[in-house]
């Protein structure tokens, strides 16, 4: 190969490796863009939602509050819903809720909402709820305030939002449904 042959080669290559690397973030976060749908590992989500926590919340003017934290994020083979496990602060009274001391746990499908730009919750349920602080059972002032957390959680924070460049990658496709398949989710798109 002539020097000067090489040498557009070389800056071909180094050119689209600069373009790779640049689009590395958005690749991880599309997982694969395989025809019509767009697949996200667990992993994927689970940095997603690694970024957004914890979450305090306070209820009836400071008196209760609730932070949560460490998500952790499963897919369980063979389901058709994502499993959410946190960790639990609860306080009363202005004392400290930023200590975890319980835990719960939470299945959902996911749904595409277009507002946010993002992979919401759909039809969570609560599966276990852990607090021994309350001697180990979930008391009905908890209970509402978990409930009242994850109705709001699920209405208005995706657990994992699209960002620009990978809208602008879908061009004029519609996203449709979503599922969770095969251990990962699958967001399938219209065209």
């Amino acid at each position: 190969m002539n020097p000067q042959r090489r040498q557009i080669v070389l800056a071909t290559l180094a050119g689209g490796a600069v373009l790779l690397t640049s689009g590395c973030s958005t690749l991880e976060a599309v997982g694969a863009l395989l025809g019509n749908q767009l697949n996200f590992s667990q992993g994927q989500l689970q940095q997603a939602l690694d970024r957004n926590f914890p979450k305090h919340y306070d209820k009836m003017g400071g008196l209760i509050s609730m932070t949560l934290l460490n998500p952790r994020l499963s897919i369980p083979q063979g389901s058709s819903r994502l499993r959410l496990d946190f960790d639990l602060g609860m306080g009363a009274l202005g004392s400290d809720s930023s200590r975890a001391d319980g835990h719960f746990a939470l299945t959902s499908a996911l749904r595409w909402d277009g507002n946010t730009r993002g992979l919401h919750l759909q039809e969570p349920a609560l599966e276990h709820v852990e607090v021994p602080a309350l001697g180990g059972v979930m008391n009905s002032s908890a209970r509402g305030l978990l409930n009242t957390w994850l109705a709001q959680y699920a209405r208005d924070e995706p657990v994992y939002r699209f960002d620009n460049t990978l809208l602008d990658r879908l061009g004029s496709r519609r996203i449709g449904r979503t599922d969770i398949e095969n251990g990962q989710v699958t967001v399938h798109l219209d065209n």
